[in-house]
């Protein structure tokens, strides 16, 4: 019964026979070699577009190190007030970006909307030199609350920011949940609604440590192989890191290993849903439930070996009675059914 974190899960056996295969003999290093070549060419097969691809090994260097091309260190960076960059990476991005200020906006279920960051942009005007100057719109889909952007609200949401004058960044650690749940293109939720630059998560949902950071405007990438460097994010072994991504995107393991997950999250939340006194505080849209327990069911739960944690955030409608569970890619049904048992259990006695 570990609804913990899909972090917690480990990698899928196709990845590791991937990094096994890939630790036979000699390989030029930094990326030079053919695999890593290869498999990067391959992402703008998958989008469908001529991209520059990096990779790097966690998702907070990949939203910070994209961020820092995206805006100068006096920029400022407009995000949800629960966005991972704002709460979850310690300054992460302000580090990589020298200093780049975050405006935090509050929005419905983890997602902004042109209203939302228009109000807020209103609300800090343009004042030179005072004020910060707007740089970057960043995006989390799927959000932190579990929550999807479809294609529509992202094209709404990318075309004020350009017409204001901002790049979009989007924060994609559960980008696979999200392409999985509404069964679109990978393109549909990133470029062709106006992304400028996706951090494609793989770390998340089967790979052993593996992101991506997509340029779809490359011209935008001219100086990011640098900052990676810098930020001790060029492997001296990438083909590692790339033979993660080469076993991820073959035959659409990606897809479907978030569609399990997403499937898990589903059964987990709809059960919960009809047992009287649990309330679901989100939609489940992805591999994330919310949920709220009565006073003390959730401790006895835990005491009985299952692994979850309070969620406590700006905007909390629970005033910290929320609790998340996440499944992962190799969640079981017996796991989930079993959780439910228990929960059950404790609501009748």
């Amino acid at each position: 019964m570990n609804f913990g974190s899909d972090n917690w899960a480990g990698a899928a056996p196709e990845i590791i026979d991937a990094i096994v295969r890939a630790n036979k003999g000699l390989a030029p290093a930094y990326g030079g070699d053919d695999l890593t070549a290869r498999v990067e060419a391959q992402f703008s097969d998958l989008f469908e577009t001529d991209c520059a691809v990096y990779f790097v090994a966690t998702g907070g260097a990949a939203n910070g190190l994209a961020l820092s091309v995206m805006t100068p260190p006096y920029g400022m960076v407009l995000c949800h007030e629960q966005s991972h960059v704002q709460m979850d990476e310690c300054a992460g991005p302000e580090f990589f970006t020298g200093g780049a200020k975050l405006l935090p906006i509050a929005g419905n279920a983890g997602k902004l909307t042109p209203q939302s960051v228009a109000k807020a942009l209103a609300s800090f005007p343009h004042r030179p030199p005072h004020g910060a100057p707007e740089h970057v719109l960043s995006l989390t889909q799927a959000t932190e609350c579990g929550t999807i952007y479809s294609a529509n609200e992202l094209k709404a949401l990318c075309d004020f920011a350009h017409a204001a004058g901002l790049k979009v960044h989007m924060d994609g650690a559960r980008f696979a949940n999200a392409v999985a749940a509404l069964d679109v293109s990978p393109a549909a939720l990133s470029w062709r609604a106006g992304v400028d630059v996706l951090c494609f998560g793989g770390t998340k949902n089967g790979a052993l440590a593996a992101e991506a950071v997509i340029f779809f405007d490359k011209t935008m990438a001219k100086d990011f192989e640098f900052r990676r460097k810098r930020a001790g994010h060029l492997w001296s072994k990438m083909r590692f890191v790339a033979a993660q991504f080469d076993a991820y995107i073959a035959d659409d393991l990606w897809l479907r290993l978030a569609r399990h997950a997403n499937a898990m999250a589903e059964e987990l939340s709809n059960g919960l849903a009809v047992t009287g006194g649990v309330e679901i505080s989100y939609p489940t849209e992805i591999n994330q439930v919310f949920a709220c327990f009565p006073d003390g069911v959730a401790d006895n739960l835990k005491d009985q070996g299952a692994i979850f944690f309070p969620w406590v955030t700006p905007g909390d409608p629970a005033n910290g009675k929320m609790h998340r569970l996440v499944t992962s890619f190799n969640t079981t049904s017996q796991e989930v059914d079993a959780f439910l048992k228990a929960v059950a259990d404790e609501m009748a006695a």
